[in-house]
């Protein structure tokens, strides 16, 4: 259905191509996956963008809800929305080009926030044409400069024409549609562009990942003042024997004869989704073959019959399109096989000389560096081979906290082109979402694919459905360690069956007792059976926590007041009391008078220092036989976490 276009960049703009950009990239998430091969072949810059742009819809939606709530009908300002849209990003951001994407709204927001200014006479806030070519030209400048080593073929230089062919194409009075559709067309050729730039895109005879999202975000905003999708038909490049279009939605297309012909899926066209290559037929008689989805993005190459396509004439293309025929200014990790083994994200509070200082340290202990944010808020990402070193950087400079470690696998997603194996799905693996970082160690220690859950932040379903994926197996538990994602893990199970998996969802509703079901898995037995066993193994597990009232609120044991502590057992509140280490212990001996076998105790950042020690004497001066086991769970939401098993 074709939007009402938006005259000007306003709060209702902002809202409405946040809106449009988290659709698109929705139907383009799994080209984008499929076609991830820089700087790691994770198979994720799709599923990163997606998320990204997920959070900064829900703050934009906050805003709007909240003044609301406060201020009537006549709605928020221009610089709220922008600036709400840029820190949803930024605390949302995940990956590589889903951290520079928060770069680029952050960017973009800084100038709009500035522009939008009431009116004389009272009017609305807005920003015209003008306001949207300085904020396209700061966001693409901003983005590079958070970056240590600028890389161009990739979402950079795709965001730098945008912002070039904004500029260029614009006259002082232009309108917001004016300025998005040149800085989209620009975009779109740079995007084309991008094989000839990056070797590992020529290889794989792929568009910049990256790149391709942006475009699709910048298509939104066309939609947005222009109230249509973008379909004109391809601006074509002839050069040499190739002749290369990018489709509507930034993908190329080539019409070129013979053997190694690229060829890009464009997911509004006839030809289906995937910018993957098949090589043409040996007569001539095909100019390539667009291949359907990959079932999984590290099998991208393994169906690929002979070798894999290059894109032919890479120099002339780069010139014809007038783009940079930049050099790869990390061509090192580009060709290594033996690149960085973790990808290591989290947010961190700190100033802004102890930022310039983690830059340095960060780069010098690996590559993918790129850190956006400012006033005290920043969002960090590397690819390193010590992930504590990058925390304990962190640690030096500020506060960091939801600390994602991610390990790429066995090495293989460094590899490019024809040189990556295929990887072998295993026949059954794990995927739990855990509350705290202390706990992800523990469960990807057990052999788990984790999701972390912050708290106050459950994961989305596509989340979810990511880390089945990332797990790479036919078969996959599903353990959502909470009541409130029995949902959201019923869909994404739901969604990753319709790929081919085997999904089992045990309904775990806290984290001991996924512990309590990964303790008896067996991944050689059959499925089914193991599946009895962990569940049977979480359902005689009875969990509890306590934590701290942060409003009055009536529950089943009375009222209480905030700051008190509450001691919930199997979900309800069950004691109320004023100091932790008594409420623990009252409702360990609650839980304890009806038997049991184990004591699991999972202890938050701020439980007490001695409360360990006190519980675990306790349960062996007050029940014979029961043994105890202590766990650190990081920043976990809960102060401590109770299994009886």
């Amino acid at each position: 259905m074709a939007q009402v276009p938006q005259t000007f960049f306003d709060a209702l703009a902002v809202r409405t191509w946040c809106g449009l950009a988290l659709e698109t990239l929705g139907r383009a998430r799994e080209e984008i996956d499929a076609i991830n091969v820089y700087p790691v072949a994770d198979g994720d810059t799709g599923t990163n963008l997606y998320l990204t742009v997920e959070s900064a819809v829900a703050a934009v939606e906050a805003v709007f809800a909240g003044h609301a709530a406060r201020s009537g009908p006549e709605g928020p300002t221009l610089a709220d929305t922008a600036r709400a849209m840029a820190h949803g990003a930024l605390i949302g951001a995940r990956g590589n080009s889903g951290t520079i994407l928060a770069q680029l709204l952050r960017g973009m927001s800084q100038v709009l926030a500035e522009g939008g200014t009431a009116q004389a006479g009272g009017e609305s806030a807005h920003a015209d044409g003008r306001g949207l070519r300085l904020a396209l030209r700061h966001a693409a400048d901003s983005a590079r400069q958070a970056v240590a080593h600028p890389v161009e073929g990739t979402v950079l230089t795709v965001a730098s024409a945008a912002a070039d062919a904004a500029d260029a194409a614009c006259g002082a009075e232009s309108e917001c549609g004016t300025v998005a559709r040149a800085a989209y067309e620009g975009a779109r050729a740079a995007l084309a562009a991008t094989p000839g730039q990056l070797p590992v895109l020529e290889r794989a005879g792929v568009v910049d990942a990256g790149g391709r999202g942006l475009v699709a975000v910048l298509g939104a905003l066309v939609e947005t003042f222009t109230g249509e999708r973008p379909r004109e038909a391809p601006a074509t490049v002839t050069a040499g024997a190739l002749r290369v279009g990018a489709g509507p939605a930034g993908a190329v297309v080539s019409e070129a004869g013979g053997p190694g012909a690229l060829v890009a899926g464009d997911p509004e066209g006839p030809g289906g989704s995937h910018a993957r290559v098949v090589p043409g037929q040996a007569d001539g008689s095909a100019s390539g073959v667009l291949a359907g989805p990959a079932e999984d993005s590290q099998d991208l190459y393994a169906d690929a019959p002979g070798p894999h396509a290059r894109v032919e004439a890479a120099e002339e293309l780069a010139a014809a399109v007038g783009a940079p025929r930049g050099e790869c200014a990390d061509s090192a990790a580009v060709a290594d096989e033996d690149g960085p083994a973790f990808e290591v994200i989290y947010l961190l509070e700190a100033e802004d000389t102890a930022v310039a200082w983690l830059r340095e340290r960060l780069d010098a202990l690996g590559d993918s560096l790129v850190v956006v944010g400012g006033d005290g808020l920043w969002n960090v990402h590397v690819h390193v081979d010590d992930a504590g070193a990058a925390v304990e950087a962190g640690i030096e400079a500020g506060r960091p906290y939801r600390i994602r470690i991610t390990h790429f696998g066995a090495g293989d997603v460094h590899t490019t082109g024809a040189e990556r194996p295929p990887r072998e799905r295993s026949q059954r693996a794990v995927v739990a979402v855990v509350p705290g970082e202390g706990l992800a160690g523990l469960y990807t220690e057990a052999g788990a694919t984790t999701v972390l859950a912050r708290p106050g932040e459950p994961p989305a379903s596509g989340e979810l459905v990511q880390a089945v994926r990332r797990a790479h197996a036919r078969e996959v538990v599903l353990l959502p360690n909470d009541a409130e994602l029995r949902h959201t893990a019923a869909a994404a199970a739901e969604q990753a069956r319709t790929e081919g998996i085997r999904v089992a969802l045990i309904p775990t509703r806290s984290a001991v007792q996924g512990i309590a079901a990964l303790a008896v898995h067996e991944p050689e037995r059959r499925f089914d059976e193991d599946v009895v066993s962990m569940t049977s193994a979480a359902g005689a597990t009875r969990y509890a926590e306590v934590t701290v009232a942060e409003r009055q609120a009536w529950t089943m044991a009375g009222i209480c007041q905030a700051g008190d502590v509450l001691g919930l057992i199997d979900g309800d509140v069950a004691v109320i009391g004023s100091d932790v280490t008594a409420t623990a212990e009252t409702v360990l001996d609650r839980m304890l008078a009806a038997g049991g076998e184990m004591v699991t105790l999972v202890l938050g950042d701020e439980a007490p220092g001695t409360i360990a020690e006190h519980l675990e004497g306790r349960v062996r001066e007050g029940y014979l036989a029961v043994d105890t086991v202590v766990y650190r769970g990081g920043r976990q939401g809960a102060v401590l976490l109770i299994g009886v098993e």
